[in-house]
């Protein structure tokens, strides 16, 4: 007689042999399928679900967000046009407030859609004062393009862009 525990498998991978199981559900997962938490490892599925449980925006918001950091976003896109090199340094913060501006405005409701519809406003936000630079390189008779203000406008696009989405985004499952 042994006493040996039966050997499990992975519900999802059926030929890899695992100890561990889900702390929702009890159902036996390998190291792949298997999400750490704060109180231990949970399957995809079970996740999601509690996931679902948090999603408590209204539908209004997600345009709120999405105009709201498109205008802040222009804006700083406008501050970005007049001080060249100190976009570094004023990008980051500028994507913080809107990260900001926009969690109070939803009064901190949050989902997974959410960040990400965001982070499009203000992507599209920053873009209009890039495109008239391009037009300026393109047509001469505009006369308002330089290569080095179109470095500026699209390292700001992109800070604004990632900062906002990073800022917003929360748990994620891959």
């Amino acid at each position: 007689m042994t006493d040996a525990p039966p050997i499990l498998y992975c519900a999802n991978h059926p030929n890899i042999e695992t100890s561990l199981r889900c702390k929702t559900c009890g159902k036996p997962i390998c190291p792949k399928c298997a999400v750490l938490t704060p109180t231990g490892y949970s399957c995809r599925e079970c996740l999601r679900g509690q996931q679902k449980a948090f999603d408590t925006t209204e539908w209004y918001d997600y345009p709120l967000a999405f105009f709201l950091a498109g205008f802040i976003s222009l804006l700083g896109s406008f501050i970005a046009s007049l001080i060249g090199f100190f976009t570094i340094f004023i990008a980051p913060v500028a994507g913080m407030i809107i990260a900001e501006v926009v969690r109070f405005a939803v009064r901190k409701r949050r989902s997974s859609q959410l960040f990400t519809l965001t982070a499009i406003g203000a992507a599209l936000g920053s873009l209009p004062l890039p495109l008239l630079l391009i037009l300026g390189l393109l047509f001469p008779e505009f006369r308002s393009g330089s290569l080095i203000g179109l470095l500026w406008q699209g390292l700001y696009a992109f800070t604004v862009t990632s900062t906002v989405y990073y800022r917003l985004r929360g748990v994620s499952i891959r």
